[in-house]
């Protein structure tokens, strides 16, 4: 059977159309692979320390604050970086030159001495800050009163 060449098309095939489900499909691919890929280049601030945990705990979503650790050993830690009393005092002063209503989330070891956590916020009080808060874990335990 010869095969027939002719330039007509039927009338059903004479207009052109764009196949959207391909599209929507691929489009869904990229951004599920752009939100694992930016969800995997979060940089942490802080050093890992094993907090206590709390019952009556909330899950802060924001994270624009500096974060300063106390290790179990009691040294200070701003952004990862070990500091000494002057380092951190001085930090803590550019802080709130940068930003007057700079919030501060001190983050302590659940072994680190009650006595080195309260010199810290003392420093931190010194620099003139005033919006400070403790990082915890949040518990899933009822407390009992």
């Amino acid at each position: 059977m010869p095969v027939k060449l002719d330039a007509k098309l039927p009338s059903d095939l004479a207009e052109a159309r764009i196949e959207i489900i391909p599209l929507i499909d691929i489009m869904f691919f990229l951004l599920a692979s752009f939100m694992l890929v930016s969800l995997s280049m979060v940089n942490l601030k802080s050093v890992p320390v094993n907090l206590p945990t709390a019952v009556s705990a909330v899950n802060e979503s924001k994270r624009d604050f500096v974060d300063i650790s106390v290790d179990k050993a009691g040294t200070a830690y701003v952004d990862k970086k070990a500091v000494d009393d002057n380092e951190l005092i001085g930090a803590l002063a550019g802080f709130r030159r940068a930003n007057p209503s700079v919030r501060i989330i001190i983050s302590g070891d659940t072994e680190a001495r009650h006595g080195d956590v309260i010199h810290v916020l003392d420093l931190i009080r010194l620099a003139g800050i005033e919006k400070v808060a403790f990082e915890i874990n949040p518990s899933g335990k009822k407390a009992t009163p």
